[in-house]
C-alpha cells in the first residue's frame, strides 16, 4: 500500500517524553506532558493517550461525515459526537499496548444508519487504519 501524502505536520519533544514538553514545529500548540497518576506520574500535565483520543474522536467523526455523503448514507447531523476513551497498560507479551473504544451519538438517525456510517467512517479514517490489527478497537453507536 503507497499513501500519496497532502500533508506533514511536525512536532518536537523534549525533557523526559512523558514528562517533558511537547510542540508543533509552527508553533501553534505547546502542551506540558506529565505521566497519569495511574501510571506514577503527577498527573498535572497532559499525556499521549489524550492527545491520541482528542485527534482519534475528531478524525473519526471527519470521516463519518466524509463516508455519509460521498457515499450517500444520509446526513451526519451537526450534533453528532464521538468519544474517544484510550487505554494503556502492560501487554501480556511485554511492553506497553493501548485499547480505544469510540462512542458515536448521531441524534435523530436510525440506528441502522448510524452503525452503517460508523463502518464506513473505520474505512476511510487514517487513524482506524493506522490502528487497524495492531489494538483493539470497539464501537458503540448510541
Amino acid at each position: 500500500m503507497s499513501v500519496d501524502t497532502k500533508y506533514w505536520t511536525e512536532a518536537h519533544a523534549t525533557g523526559g517524553g512523558r514528562n517533558g514538553l511537547s510542540k508543533l514545529k509552527n508553533g501553534m500548540l505547546t502542551v506540558t506532558m506529565t505521566s497519569p497518576k495511574e501510571l506514577g506520574g503527577s498527573g498535572e500535565g497532559h499525556n499521549p493517550e489524550e492527545l491520541f483520543a482528542m485527534g482519534y474522536a475528531a478524525c473519526y467523526l471527519g470521516a463519518m461525515r466524509f463516508a455519509a455523503q460521498n457515499e450517500k448514507l444520509g446526513a451526519v447531523p451537526e450534533d453528532a459526537t464521538v468519544d474517544a476513551h484510550v487505554g494503556i497498560g502492560p501487554r501480556s507479551d511485554g511492553g506497553f499496548g493501548l485499547k480505544v473504544k469510540l462512542v458515536v451519538e448521531m441524534p435523530g438517525v436510525d440506528k441502522d444508519v448510524a452503525e452503517k456510517i460508523a463502518e464506513r467512517g473505520h474505512f476511510i479514517c487514517p487513524y482506524s487504519n493506522a490502528t487497524q490489527g495492531n489494538i483493539e478497537v470497539e464501537t458503540e453507536v448510541k
